[in-house]
This record gives structure tokens, C-alpha cells and sequence, in this order.
């Protein structure tokens, strides 16, 4: 199953005030093991940046004057997305600036049924403690020192770790199916290296002796003999 870890910064705290997306960053996890693909961009919001903005993220006018603008890199973030389920913590502030973003793109908004919040989960599975992102990773021992500031990719790759464990999920079953593997390494060859000098053999010519003798006991059955050779 593919989602995505997703988190954003703005400008504000609401887009219907005029305040715009600055930063977007997302985690693909397959069956909840990150893939190792992400999403990353920083936007040119068309606008100034409050101080109070700015205190959380970091995110100065001077850095994103020569960022792109949000549509110009629209259809590539929906590709990322595709149809996995989203998550998100608080996801009604980070999917009002997208689909505002969205909007005047000229693109479909997508759906609140496709969201997964962690807040909500957090709340329920940990009800009348404080259940902010930092909070979270106090709890579950995830290491977020790096996290000085808000950041919209590290914010994700922090979330997608809280997310596995707020479900229980942290003893993800090993898949070795093709199926379960991302699209991107579908079908890739696997390549088995060879050491160009073999390793020297700490099994000494008396204990191959006598392991061959206790195989011989087991009867013309035993799967041993599949991997004992005759030399």
C-alpha cells in the first residue's frame, strides 16, 4: 500500500486572508516503510512574509523571491501524489492551503476523504495530553533534534515515523513480493556481486570428514544431501 507522508509551511494562518503556500515536502511509504522517494519545493508566494511567519520557518522573502510559483510545478506534485491516501497532522490546515493552491492553479482539489489525520488519531489513542508533532516524537523516542525550526520535508520524514507508530504498525512484516515493492524498482534486475577472491574456508578437511559421515546416517532423504558435494 502506497501513502504519503505530507506537511507544509505558509505565510499564514489562513488562505482565505490572503496568506500562501511557501514550502511543501512529502514522504512516499510503501506498506508504512518509507521508499526512500520524497517530494520537495519551495514556492514565491507573491507577497511578504510576516515576522510571526517567518519566527516559525525561517523562510525569508529574500530566499523565495526566486523560487518557482505553486502552478508552475502543480502537475508534477499531483504526479507524486497520484491517488495515495494522504497523511497529515492537522490536516485541515495544510490541505485548506493546498486546495487554495490548488484553485488557482487551475487544478481539482482533493478530496478530505483521502486524508489520514494524525492529530485525530493522536488524540484518541492519547486523549488530554498535548499531541503537537514535537510532542509525539518525545513520546515515541524519535529523534527530531535537527527540528529547530519548522521544515516542511523534515517535518514529513518526522511525521512518517510518528504515523507508523500512533497505528502500531513498527513491526512492519517483511514483503519479498513484487507487488509490495514501489513502482520505481519494479521489475529491476538484482544484482548478486561475487568477491573476486573467495573467502578461505574455516571448515578444516577432518570436520567436512565427519559432518559427511553424519549426513550419510540420515538415510538418502535428508536435504543435506542437496548441499553436500561428492568432492
Amino acid at each position: 500500500m502506497r501513502e504519503i507522508a505530507l506537511d507544509t509551511e505558509t505565510t499564514g494562518l489562513d488562505p482565505l486572508d490572503g496568506h500562501r503556500l511557501v514550502e511543501i515536502g512529502g514522504i512516499e511509504l510503501v506498506n508504512r516503510i518509507p521508499s526512500g522517494q520524497s517530494f520537495h519545493r519551495y514556492f514565491n508566494p507573491r507577497r511578504s512574509m510576516p515576522a510571526e511567519a517567518f519566527a516559525v520557518h525561517g523562510l525569508s522573502e529574500e530566499f523565495l523571491k526566486d523560487k518557482m510559483f505553486f502552478e508552475e510545478v502543480a502537475d508534477e506534485l499531483l504526479a507524486f501524489l497520484g491517488d495515495a491516501p494522504l497523511v497529515i497532522h492537522n490536516a485541515a490546515f495544510d490541505l485548506g492551503f493546498l486546495n487554495a493552491e490548488l484553485d488557482r492553479a487551475g487544478r481539482p482539489p482533493i478530496g478530505r476523504e483521502r486524508v489520514v489525520d494524525t492529530l485525530l488519531i493522536a488524540r484518541r489513542k492519547h486523549p488530554g495530553g498535548s499531541n503537537r508533532l514535537d510532542d509525539l516524537c518525545v513520546r515515541y523516542a524519535i529523534d527530531n533534534s535537527r527540528r529547530t525550526k519548522h521544515g516542511a520535508l523534515l517535518d514529513a520524514e518526522l511525521l512518517a515515523e510518528v504515523y507508523v507508530e500512533l497505528i502500531g504498525a513498527r513491526q512492519a512484516q517483511l514483503v519479498l513480493s513484487q507487488s509490495a515493492m514501489p513502482d520505481h524498482l519494479r521489475g529491476e534486475p538484482i544484482i548478486v556481486r561475487q568477491r573476486p577472491v573467495p573467502l578461505v574456508a574455516t571448515v578444516t578437511a577432518e570436520e567436512r570428514a565427519a559432518h559427511r559421515a553424519f549426513v550419510a546416517t540420515l538415510g538418502g532423504n535428508a536435504i543435506w544431501n542437496d548441499y553436500v558435494s561428492s568432492g
